[in-house]
């Protein structure tokens, strides 16, 4: 193997890679307006996004249609690109926000059927799909999208507008109503910058995102501001609106699995996923990967390399200084790097990094979430290189990588039934180990009360109620406690999580697994991990690709056999200390991974990715704590009772509570600063 070239650098505010937030361009951006307006509205909304596209931006407007664009060029670099884009005869307007994968057969088709083409763009080729096939357009598509198409074909009248979103919820697309206009974009700042929705935190969205870290879709944090679903298409005419689902995860699509050997199964995941990897590394600028060492991003990085030839693949991790050395993994990622032989650069991050760049975090965010700092970092030290990163995002939900899978499978075995140990009593133990696992769990006075609840065997807890207690920051209870009386009137306080998670229950016939699968990918990827991903790299002009979440290789994975992806771990009394090799966990793709990476990869155990926030929090943003979460504070926001901030704050002080409680309430004021205000 090639040796690899190791980079280090620690980011500084004053050297060459520093980044000038004032002049700090996103990526590709789309927003519009349907119903009466003008041209200052569909401006404002374009400038609102203009950190989304360096390379270019345009309007269409004309009586009762504004289109917005801002552009990062991916795919053609050429004026011929340029968007808003418009057929022949000027009578169907696209704007377009990602990449369809497999554009280019689907232009050699419309080739053949006549239709002619004045740019090497995907949008051009996706317009031209939506004139020869109609709405269904969209089932022909492989990629990860937001689009919206305004078609005035049948008349003064009888326009329509037709907006839709890719599969999984890759890219975002949120809208709103104003009176008879229809608003639409890429961010909630644009959508705020129309200047038609009141800026208002949500209160539903409110006790959800206290409740899980994340506002569940299509759900955001503004009053009156949904986001489309992923498989969604939206249909909008002069009286008449319609919200269709195109797509859904399905078990049964890759049924011939079902009756293959083992080494068949190995061959279909290997096969799927090279050609996602192939598809998604087409680009006409410099492309790079997220490496963080662990078996996901290892294996992408790997098949990447395999087919490129003639140059290193750039790859990226970050790692920290003195504060968190017992939590940094980047020797895991420079060590695969090595092997692969790829050009290898870790960032390190430090508390004064995230001190210094708090309120730009927050504002990248665009929407406040307990996650996202480490995809901010990573993404700006790619940035840096490239212009596309490869994130393996999406294989610990496909082949059973979290604990949360691991967990289920053991709380429902007959065994435990046989023993009387009943799901809520096993889990008693499984909770309290998330906590350390995935900053799942609060250990302070709100969280005791959830997991009394949940240890009681008379409360009769379901599937889904077990489930949703793995992944909590405050809980139901703990948001309840925190609330003012006013909001909790408006937020449905006293609904239960498994109530809250239940629309994510894709799969509920399913096995064990492949309803966590479902569970997963509809709830905490979507809502959080994929959001949060899409906004923060855009903060830095950078396209995040996902091949894992390819919807062929998810109908593989979806179809494959429980014990290609988890063996018996019945007998395993430690599942939160235990290897890959002891559980069997992602079986499939270690065996794939045998011939492309080190040695022992299944000897490691299974680690979400931490960062020293608990260190930050009591030295370089203390300040920030102290400030946000004062008795000033808490009062002129008017959010939350003083009292429980003050025990929150306090008990974290004394090590007696999880980071995330004091950090995601910091992060809701330093928001509600940035956007409400």
């Amino acid at each position: 193997m090639p040796e690899t070239v190791l980079k280090q650098w620690q980011i500084n505010l004053n050297s060459k890679h520093t980044f000038d937030i004032i002049n700090l361009y996103f990526m590709c951006g789309i927003c519009g307006i349907f119903g009466h307006s003008g041209r200052l509205d569909i401006s404002s909304m374009i400038s609102a996004m203009n950190h989304r596209g360096p390379d270019d931006s345009g309007m269409f407007l004309e009586d009762g249609i504004a289109f917005g664009m801002t552009r990062l060029a991916v795919i053609d670099l050429s004026p011929n690109a340029h968007q808003p884009m418009r057929n022949n005869d000027g009578s169907v307007w696209i704007v377009y926000n990602g990449e369809t994968y497999n554009f280019r057969e689907e232009r050699d088709v419309l080739l053949q059927k006549g239709y002619a083409f004045h740019s090497s763009s995907d949008t051009e080729v996706v317009l031209k799909m939506y004139e020869e096939y109609g709405d269904d357009f969209i089932l022909r598509m492989n990629g990860m999208f937001a689009l919206a198409v305004y078609d005035k074909r049948r008349g003064s009248g009888k326009e329509r507008l037709l907006l839709a979103r890719d599969h999984l919820g890759i890219k975002p697309l949120l809208y709103s109503r104003a009176g008879s206009k229809f608003v639409f974009a890429s961010e909630m700042k644009s959508i705020l910058a129309s200047g038609f929705i009141k800026k208002q935190f949500d209160p539903e969205a409110l006790r959800l995102l206290l409740t899980f870290g994340s506002v569940r879709q299509p759900m955001t944090a503004v009053t009156g501001v949904n986001m489309l679903l992923p498989g969604h298409r939206m249909i909008i005419e002069p009286g008449n609106e319609k919200l269709e689902r195109y797509w859904k995860l399905e078990t049964d699509r890759a049924s011939t699995l079902k009756n293959s050997s083992y080494e068949e199964m190995v061959s279909a995941v290997t096969e799927s996923l090279e050609k996602a990897i192939n598809m998604q590394m087409i680009s006409d600028v410099p492309i790079g990967a997220f490496l963080s060492g662990g078996v996901d991003s290892s294996l992408l990085v790997a098949l990447m390399a395999k087919n490129t030839i003639g140059s290193r693949i750039k790859t990226f991790s970050v790692g920290f200084g003195q504060e968190g050395a017992d939590i940094d993994e980047t020797d895991d990622a420079q060590r695969v790097a090595k092997f692969i032989g790829t050009d290898h650069s870790r960032v390190v991050v430090t508390g004064k990094d995230v001190r210094d760049k708090i309120n730009h975090i927050v504002k990248a965010l665009d929407q406040p979430s307990v996650d996202g700092v480490n995809s901010y970092f990573v993404s700006y030290a790619a940035r840096q290189a490239v212009t596309v990163a490869i994130s393996g995002t999406g294989g610990d939900e496909l082949f059973a990588g979290y604990p949360w899978f691991a967990n289920m499978v053991k709380a429902y075995h007959p065994g435990n039934r046989n023993e009387h140990l009943t799901p809520m009593k096993h889990l008693r133990n499984v909770l309290s180990r998330l906590a350390s696992l995935a900053k799942l769990l609060s250990v302070g006075r709100s969280g005791q009360a959830d997991r009394n609840r949940l240890n009681d065997p008379k409360s009769n807890l379901d599937f889904l109620s077990l489930f949703a207690g793995q992944y909590q920051i405050y809980g139901a209870i703990g948001a309840a406690n925190l609330l003012q009386k006013d909001f909790c009137r408006y937020s449905h306080i006293g609904r239960k999580p498994s109530q809250d998670i239940a629309s994510s229950d894709e799969l509920p016939n399913e096995s064990i697994i492949n309803r966590v699968s479902a569970l997963c990918l509809r709830g905490y990827t979507q809502n959080q991990l994929l959001r949060d991903i899409d906004a923060v790299s855009m903060a830095h002009s950078l396209e995040v690709r996902v091949p894992f979440l390819n919807p062929a290789l998810v109908d593989i994975a979806l179809s494959l056999p429980d014990n290609t992806k988890m063996g018996d771990i019945t007998s395993t009394a430690n599942l939160s200390n235990a290897t890959y090799r002891e559980t069997g966990t992602k079986k499939i793709l270690i065996d794939i991974s045998k011939h492309v990476l080190p040695k022992g990869m299944d000897l490691q155990k299974k680690r979400g990715f931490g960062m020293p926030f608990d260190a930050w929090l009591k030295s370089s943003l203390k300040d920030v704590l102290d400030d946000t979460l004062s008795a000033q504070s808490i009062i002129k926001r008017g959010f939350f009772k003083t009292n429980e901030v003050q025990a929150v704050y306090n008990n974290f002080l004394d090590n007696h509570s999880h980071w995330s409680l004091p950090w995601l309430l910091m992060i809701i004021e330093l928001w509600c600063r940035e956007f409400i205000d």
